[in-house]
């Protein structure tokens, strides 16, 4: 199977995930760390292709910010379960101050 189609599969998942199940905001962390990863992985694949480093460059900045991304949502979610005790998006605008 081509390198593009399994990018853009992957990146389709992604968004299915997060349109789909709008109520566990652990799926909808998935689900975005997967359209990043589907492009890390067509970026190394076309930086592959052209022989090129730039894409490598920017899919190891894509991976600082998944990282970034993942550990400020899941404090945000610990914090969120201990006051609420429950982690349903229903009650996220609560959070205001």
């Amino acid at each position: 199977m081509d390198y593009l189609t399994i990018a853009f599969l992957l990146f389709i998942l992604g968004v299915l995930g997060i349109v789909v199940n709008r109520k566990n905001i652990i799926i909808l962390l998935m689900s975005i760390e997967l359209m990043l990863l589907s492009i890390n992985f067509l970026l190394l694949t076309v930086s592959s292709f052209i022989d090129d480093l730039n894409g490598e460059v920017f899919a190891l900045y894509i991976l600082v910010v998944a990282a970034a991304e993942s550990a400020i949502g899941l404090s945000i979610l610990i914090a969120y379960y201990r006051v609420k005790g429950s982690i349903s998006v229903r009650f996220i605008n609560l959070l205001k101050g």
